[in-house]
């Protein structure tokens, strides 16, 4: 199959012309175009998301099958369990929501991962979710211990769909209870699933699965039906969502 270019005025093609599972870039779709938030909302609203390198065009993605993190099905280890309650009894710990957006994001672009060189959140890309962030799309849920921030994720939210983004965490277990939280506060809020758009081991031992393209594709139509979720704060009653 052939890759598509596509460029300012051109709207992304159907997520069907993706590169097949089978192909050396499964789930690539098109090539081209700027991170504007226009082309942002359009792209998660049909379930493709960018993700490129330094010296590469922007490109987008929609991988067949899709890894999805079902907030119901998320599973809390005996060993996280123990590690949150003892987070949510401290008062010296606590959630924060969009409070330091931008070091966030810096710090998910910064912090090394095993087995990857370099980052996919390149400056171009910090700009534009940043931008998006600013006009309300695009949330951070952060881990303070002390006053300290320690760890924590970015994530789109559309309607009553949150998009996962990336993690972080400075300290042992700190980007797995900013997850914890926004696994509460979606359960509290309707929110039935986080799209994790790739596989990873990790993911996969907190309860995230991969579902076919279509059957994803639903999901997201049902979630963008949703009202925006209008309270982006994390209130400590959210916590008893998880049953821990």
């Amino acid at each position: 199959m052939k890759l598509h270019w596509i460029d300012e005025l051109r709207p992304l093609p159907p997520t069907h012309l993706a590169m097949p599972p089978q192909s050396e870039a499964p789930g690539l779709l098109a090539a081209g175009g700027r991170l504007t938030v226009e082309r942002l909302e359009e792209a998660y609203r049909r379930g493709i998301f960018p993700w490129y390198s330094a010296n590469q065009p922007v490109l987008w993605w929609s991988p067949d099958p899709r890894m999805v993190l079902q907030t119901r099905a998320f599973k809390v280890s005996r060993s996280l369990r123990k590690t949150l309650k003892k987070f949510i009894a401290d008062p010296a710990c606590e959630i924060r929501i969009d409070h330091s957006f931008d070091r966030v994001m810096q710090l998910c672009a910064e912090t090394p991962r095993d087995g990857q060189h370099g980052t996919w959140i390149v400056p171009a890309m910090q700009r534009a979710y940043r931008t998006w962030h600013r006009a309300g799309r695009v949330h951070s849920v952060e881990t303070w211990i002390n006053g300290e921030l320690v760890g924590g994720l970015y994530a789109v939210a559309i309607g009553h769909m949150v998009f996962g983004e990336s993690m972080f965490s400075l300290r042992t277990d700190a980007s797995k209870i900013a997850l914890s939280a926004l696994v509460a506060f979606c359960r509290a809020h309707g929110v039935v699933a986080i799209d994790c758009q790739q596989n990873t081991r990790h993911l996969s031992s907190l309860g995230a699965f991969e579902v076919p393209r279509d059957l994803f594709e639903r999901m997201l139509a049902l979630g963008l039906g949703g009202g925006a979720i209008r309270d982006w704060a994390y209130h400590p009653s959210h916590w008893s969502h998880l049953e821990l």
